[in-house]
C-alpha cells in the first residue's frame, strides 16, 4: 500500500500535536499542587497569583513584542483575555485553594462548559441541543457528588463559592471569545490573531490589572527563600515559584496553542480534560488530599459530561431553528473559530 508524503506528515503532525497536548494538560494540572505549599508557607493566594502571571509575562515578553500590532488591531480581546482567562480565574482558583482541596476547586471549575449552555440558552435565548443538556445535567450532578451536598455541605462554603467564581471567569472568557469573532459588524472579515501573542499580551494584562488588587509590594518574599512543606517533605520556595511560572503557565500556554493548530479543537478540549483528573492525582500523591470514592465518582461525571457538552454539535439546521433562534453548538463550538479561542485557555 503506497502512502504519500502528505499524509505520513498528517500523522506526525497529529501525534506532535497529541504529546504537546497532553504537555499541556499535565503542565496546566500541575499549577495547584505547587501553589497550594507556597499558600499554606504564608504567602497571599493573590500574590501567589501576581507572582504567576507576572513572572509569565516577563518569560514570554518577546512574543509580545513580535505581535505587538495586536494591540492596535484586537485591543478589547486582548483585555478580556487578561482580566477574565488570567486574572480572574486565576485569582478565584488560587484563592479557593487556600481553602478547598485542589482537585475539588478544579472540579468545579470545569463546570464552566455547563455554565455556558445556561447563558446561551437563556441569555442569548438561542436553542441548545439535547446531548448539551445532557452533559450539563451529568456534570452538576457529578458536582454534587464531588462537594457531598447531602452532607450539608462538608467542605468549606467560601472556597466553594471561590472556586464557582472562577468557573463564572471562564464562562465570560467564552462568551467574550463568541462575540470577538475575526470580523466585526460593518467591516471586513480580518485575519485571525496570532494565539500566541494573545497569550503573552494577556499574561501582561492580567499581572497589570493583579497589581491592582494583590499589591505585591506587601508580599512576604521572605517565604520564597525558606522551603514550603509539600505532604511532609520539605521543598525550596524558589523552586515551586519556578515550576508555576516555566511550566504551570509559560510552558503551559504555549504547548496547548501550538497542539490545537496540530489537532482538531474538539481532540484538544477532550486531552484538555485530563488537567482536572491529573491535577487530582498529583494533590493525592503529593499533598496527601485524599478524596471519597464518591468524591471521585462525582468528578468522573462532571468529567464527562464536560466531555459531552464539549463533543456535542447543533441539531441539523438551514440556519435557524423553527422559532428563528439559531441552535446552539457545545461550549467549545461556542468560540469564533479562531486558533486564539478554540482552546480552553483560560481553566487554569
Amino acid at each position: 500500500m503506497h502512502v504519500t508524503s502528505s499524509s505520513l506528515d498528517a500523522s506526525r503532525a497529529r501525534t506532535t500535536g497529541l504529546l504537546l497536548a497532553l504537555v499541556s494538560a499535565c503542565s496546566f494540572g500541575s499549577s495547584g499542587v505547587a501553589a497550594k505549599p507556597l499558600i499554606e508557607a504564608g504567602l497571599e493566594p493573590l500574590h501567589v497569583t501576581w507572582l504567576r502571571a507576572a513572572g509569565a509575562a516577563v518569560v514570554l515578553l518577546p512574543l509580545a513584542w513580535r505581535h505587538r500590532s495586536l494591540v492596535r488591531e484586537r485591543p478589547w480581546l486582548l483585555l478580556g483575555f487578561g482580566l477574565l482567562a488570567v486574572a480572574g480565574v486565576q485569582a478565584f482558583y488560587f484563592t479557593a485553594l487556600s481553602r478547598i482541596p485542589v482537585g475539588v476547586a478544579l472540579l468545579i471549575e470545569y463546570l464552566a462548559p455547563a455554565l455556558v449552555l445556561l447563558w446561551v440558552r437563556f441569555v442569548q435565548r438561542r436553542r441548545v441541543t439535547r446531548a448539551a443538556a445532557v452533559g450539563m445535567v451529568l456534570a452538576v450532578g457529578g458536582l454534587s457528588c464531588v462537594v457531598e451536598v447531602w452532607a450539608g455541605l462538608r467542605l468549606d462554603g467560601l472556597g466553594l463559592l471561590l472556586a464557582l467564581g472562577a468557573a463564572c471567569c471562564q464562562v465570560g472568557y467564552f462568551v467574550l471569545s463568541d462575540h470577538g469573532s475575526t470580523a466585526e459588524e460593518g467591516q471586513a472579515a480580518r485575519r485571525p490573531a496570532d494565539p500566541l501573542g494573545v497569550i503573552a499580551y494577556g499574561l501582561l494584562i492580567g499581572a497589570l490589572a493583579l497589581t491592582l488588587i494583590a499589591r505585591p509590594w506587601n508580599t512576604d518574599w521572605a517565604v520564597l527563600g525558606h522551603s514550603a512543606a509539600m505532604d511532609g517533605t520539605d521543598v525550596n520556595g524558589l523552586v515551586l515559584l519556578a515550576w508555576i511560572v516555566l511550566v504551570s503557565t509559560a510552558t503551559a500556554y504555549v504547548t496547548g496553542v501550538v497542539s490545537v493548530r496540530l489537532l482538531s479543537p474538539p481532540v484538544a478540549g477532550v486531552v484538555a480534560c485530563l488537567e482536572a483528573v491529573i491535577a487530582t492525582v498529583l494533590a493525592w500523591v503529593l499533598l496527601g488530599e485524599h478524596l471519597s470514592a464518591v468524591q471521585l465518582a462525582g468528578g468522573a461525571l462532571v468529567l464527562t459530561g464536560a466531555f459531552i457538552a464539549q463533543r456535542s454539535t447543533p441539531a441539523p439546521q438551514p440556519g435557524a431553528s423553527a422559532s428563528g433562534a439559531p441552535v446552539a453548538e457545545a461550549p467549545v463550538a461556542a468560540s469564533t473559530g479562531t486558533p486564539e479561542t478554540d482552546r480552553d485557555v483560560s481553566a487554569r
